[in-house]
């Protein structure tokens, strides 16, 4: 009973596994035939198109259409056949008159010519003369050797007739031949009549029923060849694409436009020895696995009493590992914490000397500036009142001057410390000098940031300028988030919902990941890949607004845009008052 059933379990395996590696055997099988017959298709569709056009543009000779209508010489059309047949690289061309005669030929001076014969039984002459084309395939009567035959009708003088090529298709045979690829094409009527393998030729597929042979042999399309008697390749029809024989396995595809059919087969000899093979294979397999899992079971119960052992002091140096793992965990994030405040802290402090120094320079320039300003004045009282284009230049330089004015002064407002008490204001004037402000860095990124403010006051209790900073902030995130996206746009609008004043920023920039989304507001955290924030704005701003009794809402869509959104309350019993 013991080694009964490893010796069960080995043939099922191999029983398995030889039904398995035989359908993968044969479903590559069929898809490489697939292949096959899609590049035998194309191969011949290419080999026949060479010429299809053939017969259409020699019929356009006039030799040829004199000798068709009686008035020319049939040695000049003889001449002119044989030398477009050679020049083609054609089997054959030759001219019908209506009565299905040969008049001129490309073989007009060999044996077998096909000049005097009557070939009015072809099935090719009667489609050209009935629809202008025709296309046959055929065991030639005059020669004995098979082609393909393409014609068209010609019309000349009155005279009707049809030009015929004859194609050689041999050479695709021994090409099949010389590849070893087991191919074949049969017509419409199931005939093989170019194969690779030489005892399929002039086979039908299937046996041919007294219809069909009546059919060929009005067409005398395989002169010669008794196919009555020949044994058809097929025992059945078959079903779709799938053919069979005794030791094969085929595929077939219809070509359009001919009515042949594409025959490609495979022997089976070498996929169910294959198949044989991986089903020894896996009985050894299964024989060996039964050997190993008995020998297993035996070590098994040794092993495990020294595991029981074992497994206590494992679970101590595990349990050990990971509290020292978290140790050098806490140390090392503890570190990297240090290190980031320490470089926000110099950062910071930078920036403060930085605008220290800002407010020097501001403080320099607007001495200059009205200096300047005062001089332009007393140039202007001093020039001749006819000198207009003089007063025109004064007056564009006057107004650089006080716009630039106008920047160091919200410069000043906004560098200058605001005390903590609140006060009435109207929201749309911090709003404006925002603007201002960060002008400049709006022209670097290449946007114009749309603005929409009420027409009447937006009264607040706040302070002005730390309404200011909040705004600046937010327009500086929304410009770097647009800077270099395409379409960027940038819009501020200001209005009054309920009980509160609502400031809105929206941008069409990267947006902010939906994981990063809750931490935005926290200190030192910053979603800048460059490394040039500190992570300190929003959070400022956030603190600047609790102070007022506001609040701070961001909404993003990653890819897509952010919106950030300010409320304030709304100082609605003195309103009047603030108008």
């Amino acid at each position: 009973m013991t080694l009964l059933r490893p010796l069960v379990a080995a043939l099922l395996a191999a029983a398995v596994v030889w039904v398995v590696a035989r359908d993968l055997a044969m479903g590559r099988a069929r898809e490489e035939l697939d292949q096959t017959l899609l590049l035998t298709a194309r191969a011949v569709e290419a080999e026949v198109d060479r010429f299809r056009a053939l017969p259409d543009v020699a019929a356009e000779d006039a030799r040829v259409r004199r000798a068709l209508a009686g008035t020319g010489s049939l040695a000049e059309a003889n001449a002119y056949l044989e030398t477009v047949s050679d020049r083609a690289g054609a089997d054959e061309l030759f001219l019908i008159d209506a009565t299905g005669e040969t008049i001129a030929a490309s073989n007009w001076n060999r044996p077998g010519s096909f000049v005097g014969h009557n070939y009015a039984f072809r099935p090719y002459f009667q489609e050209a003369m009935a629809q202008g084309h025709g296309q046959f395939y055929a065991i030639g009567v005059t020669t004995g050797v098979p082609g393909y035959f393409l014609s068209t009708r010609v019309s000349a003088g009155g005279s009707t007739g049809v030009l015929v090529v004859k194609l050689d298709l041999s050479p695709l045979q021994d090409t099949w031949r010389a590849a070893e690829a087991e191919v074949a094409l049969a017509d419409d009527s199931g005939v093989v009549f170019l194969a690779a393998r030489p005892e399929w030729l002039y086979r039908p597929l299937r046996a041919l029923g007294d219809e069909a042979l009546a059919r060929i042999a009005a067409t005398r399309a395989y002169e010669g060849v008794a196919l009555a008697d020949a044994a058809p390749l097929l025992s059945s029809s078959g079903t779709g694409h799938e053919i069979a024989g005794p030791d094969w396995i085929g595929r077939r595809a219809a070509m359009e436009g001919s009515g042949w059919q594409v025959i490609a087969v495979r022997d089976t000899g070498p996929m169910l020895l294959a198949a044989t093979g991986w089903a020894a294979m896996a009985a050894l397999a299964a024989l060996a696995v039964a050997a190993a899992l008995k020998s297993w079971d035996q070590r098994r119960q040794i092993v495990a009493l020294r595991l029981s052992q074992s497994e206590r002091l494992e679970e101590m140096v595990v349990a050990r590992t990971a509290d020292l793992a978290r140790e050098v965990e806490a140390r090392t994030q503890a570190e990297a914490d240090l290190r980031a405040t320490q470089e926000a802290l110099i950062h910071t402090e930078k920036m403060a000397a930085l605008g220290r120094m800002s407010a020097a320079i501001v403080h320099e320039i607007s001495q200059p500036l009205a200096a300047m300003e005062a001089t332009l004045t007393a140039a202007e009282i001093g020039l001749d009142g006819r000198d207009n284009a003089t007063v025109t230049r004064l007056g564009k330089v006057r107004s650089l001057i006080r716009r630039m004015q106008r920047t160091t002064r919200h410069l000043k407002s906004f560098g200058r410390k605001e005390a903590g008490a609140l006060s009435l204001i109207d929201l749309r004037g911090p709003v404006a000098s925002a603007l201002e402000i960060v002008a400049p860095r709006a022209r670097a990124v290449g946007v114009v940031p749309g603005v929409d403010l009420p027409d009447g006051a937006v009264p607040v209790m706040a302070g002005s300028v730390r309404v200011e900073q909040v705004l600046v902030n937010l327009l500086l995130n929304a410009f770097d988030a647009v800077d270099g996206t395409p379409d960027a746009e940038v819009r501020v609008t200001l209005g009054i919902e309920a009980d509160a004043a609502v400031l809105r920023v929206r941008d069409t920039g990267h947006g902010i990941p939906e994981a990063d989304l809750p931490r935005v507001t926290e200190p030192f955290f910053s979603t800048k890949l460059t490394g040039e924030g500190l992570g300190l704005g929003l959070s400022i701003c956030k603190a600047i607004l609790a102070d007022m009794n506001g609040r701070l809402d961001i909404v993003s869509d990653e890819g897509r845009g952010t919106e950030v959104t300010v409320r304030l309350p709304r100082a609605a019993e003195v309103r009047e008052a603030a108008e």
